[in-house]
């Protein structure tokens, strides 16, 4: 015979165990699958195969993938479901749901939804996102946003701790030996001169196939992106040309304005000799800087005269040497002025005028 009290305790657990959302999975199986959704989307986010891009959504950097990239790439990536367990064999709408569902990652569209003036249709990757209303996966022109925080490798955090590091050393320039600086000092003219040239020989590639072809092609398209890869960076072929063929009138007009700029530059340019004395100036600036040195510096502060102020009658005594003063200027040729240093100066004057009248 049971006891009623028994009875009691075992209707309060069941209706504990409903409330808690009649469930039947228990809540360490239920932070489990969490857990290996959150391994797969890291997993997904750092894989190579998954193109990413970084966008703006509500002031805020993002990365962001496509949901057609996406399906493709669980597609010839199906290994990568393995770490689901028993949710290994699901379609990739239902994976990309789950992970909406856990706030993994949130649908959103493109801020500009009008095809801009030259172009034949809207960005593949566009800059500027907002929240989709309905929060559902799809493959038709959907982005979806990673909300996870990416874990850093190691290599980022140890560069961390050398920019401090780099930032001392560039403040110890002045020290450095003579050998150092010279290496520093040609190191970088010789990047920044890289560069320069190679964007000049850009724009005038680009600007004779523009001229001469009516297409719009750039080497190394990526070269002053913000938001690229370092192996987009260095991108050399080109992407293709989604603007409206340019007018021959816009071609002409710009050909010939091409022509008068290299003229007016030819005929403007400057001499040999105003080249070398820019030469030796720059030369001069240069050796400043590379020859500067503390012990200079301190020799140079050690020679300069003590200036004393005459003005005042306690200062005109130096370590008991004999008094300063300040011999007054010479009076003009031909003028005879009788002055003393007892007489005022409004005496002396009105002397000098009583002269001139006299």
């Amino acid at each position: 015979m049971k006891k009623p009290g028994a009875e009691k305790k075992k209707v309060r657990r069941s209706a504990a165990s409903n409330q808690n959302g009649g469930s039947d999975t228990p809540p360490r199986k239920q932070s489990s699958e969490k857990d290996v959704y959150q391994l797969f989307a890291e997993k997904v986010r750092d894989h190579k195969a998954l193109e990413s891009r970084w966008a703006v959504l509500q002031e805020t950097r993002v990365e962001y993938f496509r949901g057609k990239d996406f399906v493709s790439f669980l597609r010839n990536h199906s290994e990568v479901k393995d770490i689901l367990g028993s949710d290994k064999n699901l379609e990739a709408e239902d994976v990309g749901n789950a992970l909406l569902k856990k706030n993994l990652i949130v649908r959103c569209d493109r801020v500009v939804k009008t095809v801009r003036p030259g172009k034949k249709k809207l960005s593949t990757w566009p800059a500027h996102l907002e929240i989709f209303p309905i929060q559902t996966f799809s493959d038709n022109d959907a982005f979806f946003v990673w909300t996870f925080v990416k874990r850093r490798p190691l290599w980022q955090t140890l560069l961390s701790f050398s920019w401090p590091v780099l930032t001392l050393a560039i403040c110890l320039f002045p020290v450095y030996p003579h050998r150092c600086k010279l290496v520093v000092l040609y190191s970088c003219a010789g990047v920044l001169l890289l560069i320069l040239c190679l964007l000049l020989l850009r724009a005038a590639v680009f600007g004779a196939l523009w001229i001469i072809l009516g297409k719009r092609v750039w080497f190394f398209p990526n070269i002053l992106a913000e938001e690229a890869t370092l192996k987009e960076l260095f991108q050399f072929w080109p992407k293709n040309d989604e603007g409206e063929r340019p007018k021959w009138t816009a071609r002409l007009f710009y050909a010939v304005l091409s022509i008068l700029v290299i003229l007016l530059l030819r005929h403007h340019a400057p001499d040999e000799a105003a080249r070398a004395r820019y030469q030796k100036r720059v030369y001069n600036i240069i050796d400043d800087v590379l020859e500067w040195s503390p012990r200079l510096a301190l020799s140079g502060m050690m020679k300069q005269p003590v200036v004393v102020n005459v003005t005042e009658p306690h200062n005109n005594t130096r370590d008991g040497s004999e008094s300063i003063s300040e011999k007054p200027p010479p009076p003009p040729d031909g003028m005879d002025v009788e002055t003393s240093h007892d007489q005022p100066n409004g005496n002396t004057f009105g002397s000098i005028e009583d002269k001139d009248f006299q």
